[in-house]
């Protein structure tokens, strides 16, 4: 297959796991290439995401790797046969590819779980408070830099607003609801967006108060991302220096420990609507 002038945060998923798989055979690469008819090279491509890979040499992979998971085969298989161009590929080259990269995560995810502490969850956001975040956090930018952002987080919505949302979980701290991004009254609009929004089966929302001993938080805003199993989950975390995708087995581990800790710490769904109706109404 034709090599990727970038490959996309998945496609570099399916050659880490593709490698992942041939070192748990003790295979080194030129020995994995000469069982499947490729060369050095073409490993290197395929295991780094830039160059794609069939079904059908997928599955030889996973002959020769005697690997005997049928259900991440197939997942992968599918990842490697994938052909989507959705909404986000208008974005392309008009924003950086994490945008993108995220926007395909949550296309594919089997459900997502958030946790926020300074800002209300990029899925939940207004237009206006998502305009007035973006602005304030980057304020070299021109009006149309800000738009662009804006329409791709608006957008990103559809994997809970959609024909077809995903399950999704989010815990907030109440710092993130008290924080007024675009003043009072579009913070009011905002936490009225987040009840409207709890009003969903598929959506669960629980807040941590500030009254809430011993809690340390989450270090930064989490964004856990659920793969067809479970080995292919995506932690999402972002820092100073950029976003970043995490997914060893150790990586995923530590943050469903996180979430699930910071989960137990948080008010059950019906205190929190509660919490932030009170805080709506004091606006």
């Amino acid at each position: 297959m034709p090599r990727r002038k970038q490959p996309t945060a998945r496609q570099v998923r399916l050659g880490l796991e593709l490698r992942k798989l041939r070192e748990a055979a003790g295979l080194k690469a030129r020995e994995a290439a000469a069982l499947v008819g490729a060369d050095s090279v073409q490993m290197s491509n395929i295991e780094s995401g830039i160059s794609g890979v069939s079904e059908a040499r997928v599955r030889r992979f996973a002959g020769q790797y005697a690997s005997n998971d049928s259900e991440l085969i197939e997942a992968l298989v599918a990842m490697a046969t994938d052909r989507t161009r959705g909404w986000w590929e208008e974005f392309r080259s008009v924003l950086p590819a994490a945008y993108l990269d995220l926007a395909e995560l949550d296309h594919h995810a089997t459900f997502r779980h958030d946790v926020a502490v300074t800002h209300v969850p990029g899925l939940f956001q207004t237009e206006d408070y998502a305009h007035a975040l973006f602005a304030y956090m980057n304020p070299e930018f021109p009006d149309s830099e800000v738009a662009l952002r804006v329409d791709h987080r608006m957008k990103r919505k559809v994997v809970v607003e959609g024909p077809d949302p995903i399950p999704y979980e989010t815990v907030i701290h109440e710092a993130a609801l008290r924080i007024n991004v675009g003043g009072r009254s579009a913070m009011r609009v905002q936490l009225t967006r987040i009840l409207e929004m709890t009003e969903a089966a598929h959506i669960t929302v629980r807040v941590i108060p500030f009254k809430l001993d011993d809690f340390a938080g989450a270090g930064s805003a989490l964004v856990h991302l659920g793969g067809q199993v479970p080995r292919l989950d995506t932690v999402v975390r972002d820092g100073p220096h950029g976003t970043a995708f995490l997914d060893s087995e150790a990586q995923l581990e530590h943050f469903r420990t996180l979430f699930r800790k910071v989960k137990e710490a948080s008010l059950p769904p019906r205190e929190s609507r509660d919490l932030i109706h009170q805080l709506a109404k004091e606006l």
